[in-house]
């Protein structure tokens, strides 16, 4: 028999929330195959079965949150696999914190079961798709890992569903209370959706932040046409050498690298009453996923990287990010961020710091717009040229206005006059 203990994913990570089994009781595992996935103050991850075997008990529930250590499941190596004959059975446990150790088996205890609605459907976004559709949870098959369902999939059940009837069902009889909207109409029921594990985690850290810095915003439009021309002319060539897209962020970030040399107050972060002034620029680039959340990556040595290794490293960063593959260190450490709503077209997003930074940069939509330009006679000209909005969240015990102002000019300095073909070769 082996048991299967919550990892140390990270030197700082002490706890973990186990957030979905990828396997059920008397399933056959091989080893590093995924078995469970967990939620850390710093990053959801996959981790694979220890060894061949059956599993033959967990012990811990989908959403517990136990110490690092404990053991959460048990895999005999020698079994036969076993034909499942259930959904998952969890000994039942009441919520733990981290010095807490979930209780064993105990003979003729009873299980509490964990329904194959609750193992398939951990995304919110997935509950609410299917509440709001009136699916069947289980009419759907889940293509996802271990018969996960997935937002593909609620949506594709929908497709064959074909519309709704042209005749909606009587409407309910009026709740007393409930209210009613401009027009007369009654407001429908609200659905009551848990937030998930990632997006407490979310919660708690922007709350914090927000108590914690002075928070303040700095625009600048930055022309970025000479970025656009290279991208367009580059991108056949780049998609095929390199196997990704060459977006927008990869130049932001290679020209933040180069403004903070001559202001590196924007690359610092407070202790206490001090200011830590870090020697290199480890830039986190925030990635969303799919909706569900966002994660901060960490491109390490930014400051001594060109354009395309800057670009291989976001890229390849975001893919294991999506995939649920970063580990712990590769999300912490952080001295800058950029988060880049602008391919959602925004058009100015007022971002949150990352703690215990100073400073956050948010690239917004980059569009063709109208602008005025001096001319080659040195009058004024109308011209349609690719623009949009770079927006720098700094905290005002750190530095002011006028500072965060300039380290944004030297930015845009670089996007609109840097020799970018070269940069490239």
């Amino acid at each position: 028999m082996m048991d299967v203990q919550m990892p140390q994913l990270g030197e700082t990570v002490t706890e973990g929330t186990i957030t979905r089994w990828c396997k059920r009781v008397g399933d056959p595992v091989r080893a590093d195959e995924p078995l469970f996935e967990v939620s850390t103050d710093k990053v959801d991850s996959e981790v694979p079965a220890p060894a061949a075997g059956v599993l033959t008990e967990i012990r811990v529930a989908e959403g517990d949150t136990v110490a690092v250590g404990t053991v959460l499941a048990v895999i005999d190596g020698a079994a036969a696999p076993v034909a499942p004959s259930g959904p998952p059975v969890v000994v039942a446990s009441t919520p733990v914190g981290a010095d807490a150790v979930p209780a064993a088996a105990v003979p003729g205890a009873t299980a509490v079961p964990v329904t194959p609605a609750d193992a398939r459907f951990t995304s919110p976004v997935v509950r609410r798709l299917v509440a709001e559709h009136g699916l069947d949870p289980a009419a759907i098959t889940g293509s996802g890992i271990g018969g996960r369902v997935t937002r593909a999939d609620v949506l594709e059940a929908v497709a064959r569903r074909g519309p709704a009837p042209s005749s909606p069902p009587p409407a309910p009889a009026p709740v007393p209370g409930a209210g009613m909207g401009p027009g007369g109409g009654l407001r429908r029921e609200a659905a009551r959706v848990p937030l998930s594990v990632m997006r407490v985690r979310i919660a708690e850290h922007m709350i914090r932040s927000h108590h914690t810095s002075a928070h303040a915003y700095t625009s600048v439009e930055v022309d970025f046409e000479r970025v656009a021309r290279v991208r367009a002319a580059q991108a056949e060539a780049w998609k095929y050498r390199e196997g990704f897209s060459l977006t927008y962020l990869p130049f932001v970030a290679r020209a933040v690298s180069d403004a903070i040399d001559d202001y590196p107050v924007v690359n610092a972060s407070i202790d206490g009453d001090d200011l830590v002034l870090h020697p290199a620029l480890d830039l986190a680039v925030a990635v969303d996923l799919a909706f569900e959340g966002l994660i901060a990556p960490v491109v390490r040595g930014a400051d001594g990287k060109r354009l395309r290794q800057i670009a291989r490293e976001v890229s390849d960063l975001a893919t294991r990010a999506r995939a649920k593959q970063l580990s712990p260190d590769e999300v912490q450490g952080g001295t800058f961020t950029i988060t880049n709503p602008g391919p959602y077209g925004s058009y100015q997003t007022l971002a949150i710091i990352n703690q215990p930074q100073v400073a956050i940069l948010a690239t917004d939509g980059i569009a063709k717009r109208v602008t005025v330009r001096p001319g080659p006679d040195g009058d004024d000209v109308i011209a349609v040229r690719h623009t949009g909005l770079l927006t720098l969240g700094w905290d005002h015990r750190a530095f002011d206005g006028a500072y965060a102002a300039a380290f944004l000019n030297a930015v845009r300095d670089v996007l609109e006059h840097r020799d970018w073909e070269t940069e490239l070769e």
